[in-house]
C-alpha cells in the first residue's frame, strides 16, 4: 500500500500511509487508538475505498469495490468482535457467504458432509480442531476463534488479517494460535496481527510496522526492539510499559467489599456465579482472572447491585448490601467501571458534562429539589476534563464522539468524585492504546494508595500480574484457585483459566 489517503469529515484517518508486507510474514501494525489500523485494515480489505494512494498484491495493481473483490483476491480478515452467526453449526458459518465450487455437489447443491469432512481436515492440519458440527452458541471463545480462522483457511486466503486476536484466549490458546500463524506463514500466506500487546508482537511477528496520528512511523525488524522501543515508536515519548504494583501487606486496611457464597443467575436462566467468597481489604487490589463469559461481568453486576443474587450476600464495611438496587450500592461507596464502557458505562447520546453527574445528580451542589443547575454542573464537568486531560473541545460533546481512551477516563472521572469505599473495575483498558493504559493503571494504583478496596477483572494477566495483590481464578462461575501476585505464574493462571485446578 504507497501514499493511502483517507479523510472522513473533520479528520484525517490515513496520512499518506506506506505498508509492505511479504510472503511468508508475520508482520504486526501496531499504533494507538486513532492511528489509523482500522481504516487502513478497511481499505485492505475493500470496505472503504481511499481517496488517494495505491494498493498492489504480487507486483499488481488493485481496486477493491466492495469486501468480496477483497475476498476473491485472497484477504480475510478476522475482526476482534467476531462475525458469527450463533444459531449456525461451525460448517454451516464457515460457507455462508462462499460462492465457490468447494462446498457443492453439483451446480446448485451444497454438500453438507464434504464441508464438514474439510473443516475438520483443516483443523487438525493446522492444530485448530473443532467439531464441524456443534453450534457456535455451544463454543467457547476460543474455539469461536478458530472458526474464524478456519472460515479463512477454506476460502484458500493469501493474505490474512488479524485484529487484537489475543483478546479472549487463555496464555495457553494465544501460544497455540501463534503456532498456527507461524504454520501459515511458513506456507507462503502473509499474516497481518493487529495488537497492542507488545511481547506478543516480540512473539509472533517477523516486522513491525507503526502508525502514529494517521502517519507511518517506521517498520522495524521484531527481533532486536523492544517493548519500550515500540512503546516509544508508538507514542512518540518514552513510556512504562509495565507499571507494578508495590504494596505492603500490613499497611492494609480492614475488609472493605465481600461476598460470602454468592451465587448469580445468568442471562439464560443458568446459574452464572457459584458460590464465590471473596475479600477485598481497603487499599488492596484483588484480581478476578479469567477467559470471558466465565461469570465475571455477573459477578461484578452482583457486587454493584445491578443483578440480584440467587443465594449469598455482599457485604460493605461489615454491612449487608440490599441486593439489587444499584442506588444502595451508590450510597455505600461502591463505584462502578463496566467492561461496556459505551453501552454501559456512559449514556452516548447525553453531553460529558451530562454522563459526569449520572450517578450523583441529586447532590445539593448539582441540584436544588427537581431542578438541575446546569452551570454547577458544567464547572463539575470542566475540572474533570482538566484533572483527567480529557482530549474534548466541549463538556457538550456527546460522549459517543470520544475516542475509548478519553471515554475511560470520564468514567474513572466520574466513578471517584465523592471518595469511593470500593471499586469494581472490568476490563479497564481493553482496546486501549499503551499511553491510554498507562494513564488507567496510575489512576487505580493511586486509588488503592488512598485506601480503595479494587477489584479487578480482568484478561490481560500483564495487567493483572502488574496491579494485583491477591489473584482468583474463575472458571465456569467459579473460583478454582487464589493466589499471591509474587507467587503465581502466568503458566499456573492460565491453566486455572482453561479449567485445571490448582495443584
Amino acid at each position: 500500500m504507497h501514499g493511502i489517503t483517507k479523510a472522513f469529515p473533520g479528520v484525517v484517518a490515513n496520512d499518506h500511509v506506506d505498508f509492505e508486507a511479504a510472503a511468508g510474514e508475520v508482520h504486526a501494525l501496531l499504533g494507538e487508538n486513532g492511528a489509523g489500523k482500522s481504516t487502513l485494515s478497511n481499505i485492505l480489505t475493500g470496505l472503504y475505498r481511499p481517496d488517494e494512494g495505491d494498493i498492489s498484491l504480487w507486483g499488481r495493481p488493485v481496486r477493491f469495490a466492495s469486501p468480496r473483490d477483497a475476498l476473491d483476491a485472497g484477504i480475510f480478515m478476522v475482526h476482534q468482535h467476531f462475525r458469527l452467526v450463533e444459531p449456525f453449526t461451525v460448517a454451516e458459518n464457515v460457507i455462508l457467504g462462499e460462492h465457490g465450487d468447494r462446498a457443492r455437489a453439483g451446480t446448485f447443491v451444497v454438500n453438507p458432509r464434504a464441508v464438514e469432512r474439510r473443516v475438520a481436515t483443516l483443523g487438525e492440519k493446522y492444530g485448530i480442531a473443532v467439531d464441524p458440527r456443534a453450534r457456535i452458541w455451544q463454543l467457547s471463545l476460543g474455539e469461536q476463534q478458530r472458526v474464524e480462522i478456519l472460515k479463512a483457511l477454506y476460502r484458500e486466503a493469501k493474505i490474512l488479517i488479524l485484529d487484537e486476536p489475543t483478546a479472549v484466549l487463555t496464555p495457553q490458546e494465544a501460544e497455540s494460535l501463534f503456532g498456527t500463524l507461524r504454520t501459515m506463514a511458513a506456507e507462503g500466506r502473509t499474516v497481518i496481527f493487529i495488537s497492542h500487546k507488545l511481547h506478543e508482537v516480540k512473539a509472533v511477528a517477523d516486522r513491525v510496522t507503526v502508525l502514529r496520528g494517521g502517519k507511518t512511523i517506521a517498520t522495524v525488524d521484531a527481533a532486536p526492539a523492544t517493548p519500550h522501543s515500540l512503546a516509544a515508536l508508538m507514542v512518540g515519548r518514552e513510556v512504562e510499559t509495565v507499571r507494578r504494583r508495590e504494596a505492603d501487606r500490613a499497611s492494609l486496611g480492614e475488609v472493605v467489599l465481600a461476598c460470602r457464597d454468592l451465587w448469580v443467575g445468568g442471562d439464560r436462566g443458568d446459574a452464572a456465579v457459584r458460590g464465590v467468597t471473596l475479600d477485598v481489604r481497603g487499599g488492596e487490589i484483588v484480581a478476578v482472572a479469567g477467559v470471558a463469559g466465565n461469570g465475571q461481568r455477573e459477578l461484578a453486576e452482583a457486587l454493584t447491585g445491578m443483578r440480584p443474587p440467587t443465594q449469598g450476600e455482599v457485604r460493605v464495611e461489615g454491612r449487608r448490601l440490599r441486593v439489587g438496587d444499584p442506588r444502595a450500592a451508590i450510597a455505600a461507596g461502591v463505584a462502578h467501571v463496566p467492561e461496556d464502557r459505551l453501552g454501559t458505562g456512559v449514556a452516548p447520546s447525553l453531553s460529558i458534562a451530562s454522563n459526569v453527574v449520572l450517578k450523583s445528580y441529586r447532590d445539593d451542589d448539582v441540584s436544588t429539589g427537581p431542578v438541575l443547575r446546569l452551570g454547577r454542573i458544567r464547572e463539575r464537568a470542566v475540572e474533570l476534563i482538566r484533572r483527567y486531560s480529557v482530549s474534548a473541545p466541549s463538556p457538550a460533546l456527546p460522549a459517543r464522539q470520544l475516542s475509548g481512551g478519553n471515554l475511560q477516563k470520564v468514567v474513572l472521572g466520574r466513578e471517584f468524585h465523592g471518595s469511593p469505599r470500593a471499586l469494581v473495575v472490568a476490563s479497564p483498558t481493553r482496546g486501549l492504546d499503551v499511553g491510554a493504559i498507562e494513564t488507567v493503571h496510575q489512576y487505580l494504583l493511586d486509588a488503592a494508595n488512598d485506601g480503595v478496596a479494587i477489584l479487578l477483572i480482568s484478561e490481560d494477566l500483564d495487567e493483572i500480574l502488574a496491579l494485583a495483590d491477591r489473584i482468583a481464578v474463575m472458571y465456569e462461575g467459579e473460583v478454582v484457585g487464589e493466589v499471591d501476585r509474587a507467587g503465581a505464574s502466568v503458566e499456573e493462571i492460565g491453566l486455572m483459566m482453561a479449567g485445571g485446578h490448582r495443584s
